[in-house]
């Protein structure tokens, strides 16, 4: 197939992962949604391409798996998932030679139900790509880094955003999809209602869903994304999709929805953190609810740049803040989790069962130690938001790396308690 050219390809920081692990193992997975860049990226490391979208490649491959060990390596399979019995085909070349720098294959769903596959485990390696981290985006350099954060020096935090509160509006509204952000308004709104509907209406399908009452399954998206960055129960989600009807569906159907629409990377939800060892108790397992872009969320609540900083949107279960908090909140999530793939770090939430402590963000590193940030919709931090960080801190003592308030203000420093303040836009990896 046609490459991409690299002349106009913009680095993503899913690059430097790739650059470390592709040359010593013969075969990685690239998944997440559609939209987000994985065949851009893929096609700057191929040789060859078989793009199984396409009717004409994906018979062709069909007719002989044996195909993609025959052409030029390294060989990318994009959307691998329409034809399953090429994962299994790989990992058998694996076996058969496993030189590193191989295979690569870019997914934009899992497998469709019922569908059964061998483990890649050891042979094929996943790695997740979302769309564009803040920092990623061209807004401004980063000057405080994860990796530093999470290695417990505890490093002097510095530097001065540029970024203000209507700049991350915008930045929300504009998505970190590489395809749209650059659209013209109307033209954005217009992608991004087209994005949507490609989704529920032929991306599903395509992946063996049968929906029968797209409507609902609509409402209940719209209702889940009104529920961002809260922990709301999926009953609520529910009450608030089918408000003022009779005929509810049954927990089934909606459970189907929402696994298929994880399947196909939509629904991004943060898990809840549970610390291996910890003197922890009394936490909830409940996930907290994210889209894998913002931009989507704003778009299916239908709030505009102007309603966004006056405060409007309907939110699901959400006790205090406003929606643009919720959306801040949520890109600065879909940020922190680009950044700590690229440490081969986790992410989680935390909240006590009584909900008397919670952390909107916690990264825990490869040596389990954690870094726990606060998102605040705000320039200025005051020792109420930093309550949750300390008592935590109190609680685990040394496993606890640094302690981060995320903030739309124009300063990175240190405040005198030691908790990190730190502008979204001046965060990176």
């Amino acid at each position: 197939g046609l490459l991409p050219s690299s002349v106009d390809y913009r680095r993503r920081i899913v690059d430097d992962i790739l650059d470390e692990l592709f040359p010593h193992l013969a075969a990685v997975a690239l998944e997440g949604a559609k939209g987000v860049g994985k065949t851009a990226t893929a096609s700057q490391r191929a040789a060859t391409v078989f793009s199984l979208n396409r009717p004409e490649q994906q018979e062709t491959l069909l007719a002989d798996l044996d195909l993609i060990t025959q052409t030029p390596k390294p060989v990318l399979i994009d959307e691998w998932q329409l034809v399953p019995a090429v994962w299994d085909r790989v990992r058998t070349a694996v076996d058969d030679d496993s030189t590193g720098g191989s295979y690569l294959l870019a997914g934009s769903a899992g497998v469709r139900p019922g569908v059964r596959l061998h483990s890649g485990a050891g042979r094929i390696v996943s790695i997740p790509m979302r769309p564009m981290a803040l920092s990623e985006r061209g807004l401004q350099q980063p000057s405080v880094s994860l990796r530093e954060l999470l290695s417990g020096t505890r490093p002097s935090i510095n530097g001065h955003s540029e970024v203000g509160l209507a700049a991350y509006a915008d930045e929300i509204l504009r998505s970190g999809f590489p395809g749209i952000r650059d659209l013209p308004e109307s033209a954005r709104q217009v992608q991004i209602d087209s994005y949507i509907s490609r989704v529920l209406e032929r991306e599903l399908p395509e992946n063996g869903v049968t929906v029968r009452r797209p409507s609902l399954l609509r409402a209940w998206l719209s209702a889940y994304a009104a529920a961002t960055s809260t922990d709301a129960s999926f009953s609520k989600i529910l009450d608030a999709a089918t408000a003022g009807e009779d005929n509810k569906p049954s927990r089934n159907t909606v459970e189907g929805y929402r696994n298929h629409l994880a399947r196909v990377f939509l629904l991004d939800p943060v898990p809840a953190w549970l610390p291996v060892f910890s003197p922890l108790k009394r936490l909830t397992k409940a996930p907290k609810h994210h889209l894998v872009d913002p931009a989507l969320a704003a778009r299916l609540v239908g709030v505009g740049m102007a309603g966004l900083l006056a405060g409007d949107g309907t939110r699901v279960a959400a006790a205090t803040g406003t929606w643009l908090g919720a959306l801040f909140e949520s890109l600065a999530a879909q940020s922190v989790r680009i950044y700590a793939e690229a440490l081969f770090a986790r992410v989680g939430h935390l909240r006590t069962r009584e909900t008397d402590h919670e952390i909107d963000l916690i990264v825990e590193g490869e040596d389990r130690r954690v870094v726990a940030i606060e998102v605040k919709l705000s320039e200025v931090v005051s020792d109420r938001d930093v309550r949750h960080l300390n008592w935590l801190q109190a609680q685990i003592g040394d496993s606890l790396a640094d302690r981060v308030v995320i903030t739309t203000g124009a300063h990175a420093y240190r405040r005198p308690d030691g908790v990190a303040v730190v502008p979204l836009a001046l965060l990176g990896p």
